[in-house]
């Protein structure tokens, strides 16, 4: 339950105000048909987290128990330090429509997601725990908990978030998961 827990808020937070997130209302405003969005959302977020997984989980069996203590101590902190850098999208840089609303948001979301924040947490947070299943969950979750708002009430929640302060806080989290990691926090897991 941890897993799926730590998963969900950390990449629910680290998604707000993320280039994915950013998409998300572009797709809205675009296609103004939030349905078929976030079924594509979470298409791609399902398939691209699980790809990450696997590679958290095969890091984690290639590398040994006090190597990878530093790589997942290190990665985290390393996460905390870029979700304070805001992300931005170019309008003109998503090819819009050519597909449909669903198959737009499912490769236009795969691909956003390629090498993002949420992906590299979620490498790191599958390599951290046992359980992928939980991981993929989690943070998928923490995907749709982000998007979803964003695809339905748009610009309004823009607006209003503290942007700032959301950053501060998943920082803090992965700052705090990265600190104990160094700490031997994972020991029990064998990290």
């Amino acid at each position: 339950m941890d897993a799926f827990l730590v998963s969900t808020g950390i990449v629910g937070l680290a998604e707000i105000g993320d280039k994915t997130q950013l998409l998300a209302f572009l797709l809205a405003a675009r296609f103004r048909r939030p349905l078929p969005i976030v079924f594509g959302i979470f298409v791609a977020t399902i398939a691209n987290h699980a790809f990450a997984a696997a590679v958290g989980a095969l890091v984690s069996e290639l590398l040994g128990p006090n190597t990878m203590r530093w790589v997942l101590g290190l990665s985290f902190l390393g996460m905390a330090a870029w979700t304070m850098i805001p992300d931005e999208i170019d309008p003109n840089d998503t090819p819009l429509a050519r597909y449909g609303v669903f198959l737009t948001t499912l490769l236009a979301f795969f691909v956003a997601e390629m090498g993002d924040k949420t992906q590299v947490a979620t490498v790191a947070l599958a390599a951290r725990y046992e359980s992928m299943a939980a991981v993929v969950a989690g943070t998928t979750f923490g995907m749709m908990l982000a998007n979803v708002p964003a695809v339905i009430f748009g610009e309004r929640i823009a607006k209003r978030v503290p942007l700032t302060l959301v950053h501060g806080l998943a920082a803090l989290i992965f700052a705090v998961l990265g600190i104990a990691t160094l700490l031997g926090a994972g020991e029990s897991l064998g990290f």
